[in-house]
């Protein structure tokens, strides 16, 4: 079985005092055999190749970090060509001018509960789309300003990390995902 390429995007690093050096997330993730191991800005993207069920994957890097860290971090593996039709996503329409597009990755599809109370989110100063396991926020000023910030975070059952869509497409195009 020939190895893939996933990026790892994990909450809690660098957020909440939780302050992890980009080396020490290498050497954890070295240390569980997984290849050609890099990472991405200091938020908490993790690149690398293994072989194997996914969401053992994902469990077996979480118990991994929360030996080495102490606390939990949550990790949402996604395959470089996921992460290349994230990137090209475009669920808004017009210019961005002005607005921040934040992308929340998620463990998995909502369910049909969580789709409807996350339709019920809407707002007129905000955008949100899903798409599979990715929310897309379109923030029309600032972030922290936002009501739609804490009802969301509930909706998706707080299991999920954000990142700024210029991120993802820059992970995108650095790895050389399909379509870029």
């Amino acid at each position: 079985m020939p190895a893939v390429k996933y990026v790892a995007f994990l909450r809690a690093i660098n957020v909440g005092g939780h302050v992890v050096k980009m080396d020490r997330l290498r050497k954890i993730f070295e240390g569980m055999r997984l290849r050609n191991v890099e990472t991405f800005i200091a938020s908490g993207n993790v690149i690398f190749e293994a072989t194997g069920d996914v969401r053992a994957l994902e469990r077996r890097i979480e118990k991994a970090l929360a030996a080495a860290l102490g606390y939990e971090v949550e990790v949402f593996l996604r395959s470089i060509d996921e992460l290349a039709a994230v990137a090209r996503y475009a669920p808004f329409d017009g210019s961005l001018d002005g607005c921040s597009l934040f992308v929340v990755f998620l463990k998995d599809t909502p369910d049909a509960s969580a789709r409807k109370q996350f339709a019920a989110l809407r707002l007129d100063q905000d955008g949100l789309h899903l798409n599979k396991r990715e929310v897309y926020w379109l923030r029309r000023g600032s972030m922290t300003d936002s009501p739609v910030a804490v009802p969301l975070g509930k909706v998706v059952g707080n299991g999920g990390t954000m990142r700024n869509v210029t991120t993802v497409r820059k992970l995108a195009a650095k790895y050389g995902a399909a379509g870029q």
